[in-house]
């Protein structure tokens, strides 16, 4: 059986929320929170499947409990090979729509630089009405894009639908 890391960085707790949600649609998954549950980088070996979730801060940051641990990857750089990586968070397209969920792209760069197989869990952008996304490309996101502020009624369907699609994607 396939091993699920959800690893989480949530400030306002929508992120968090979604992660929950998707531990509970998949089995054999363990939430690891970055604020509480994350020691260090040997975590991620525990797991065949990661999901990654991080909300979006200022100018397209990454929430700030991933700050360390991405700091940490990009000099270290362990070796993501064979590891199937999907990513998921929140923004606000409103509020800031010009860096509407970035942190998803950044942390793809990243992950995708270090070996990890990051094609999985991509959506449309149709339905959101933003400026710019660094995690945008070709008219899909590279991961769920969630925005609990102003589409707060599509969160769960958004959720929900993208661990199916996950599962279809991954063969889990």
């Amino acid at each position: 059986m396939v091993n699920i890391g959800i690893f989480v960085g949530s400030s306002g707790g929508i992120t968090l929320s979604a992660a929950q949600q998707l531990e509970e649609l998949f089995e054999n998954s363990q939430l690891i929170n970055m604020e509480e549950d994350y020691d260090d980088l040997e975590q991620f070996d525990e797991f065949d499947v990661l999901l990654i979730g991080s909300s979006t801060w200022g100018q397209g940051d990454v929430q700030r409990d991933w700050v360390d641990p991405l700091f940490e990857m990009q000099n270290e750089e362990p070796d993501f090979s064979g590891k199937k990586v999907a990513f998921f968070g929140a923004g606000d397209q409103e509020s800031h729509p010009e860096e509407f969920v970035t942190a998803l792209g950044k942390m793809k760069d990243i992950f995708t630089k270090l070996g990890a197989d990051t094609e999985y869990g991509y959506t449309s952008a149709e339905g959101y009405t933003f400026k710019y996304s660094y995690a945008q490309k070709d008219g899909r996101f590279c991961g769920l894009a969630i925005d609990d502020i102003n589409q707060e009624d599509l969160t769960q369907e958004r959720v929900f639908n993208w661990a199916q699609q996950l599962k279809k994607e991954m063969g889990i």
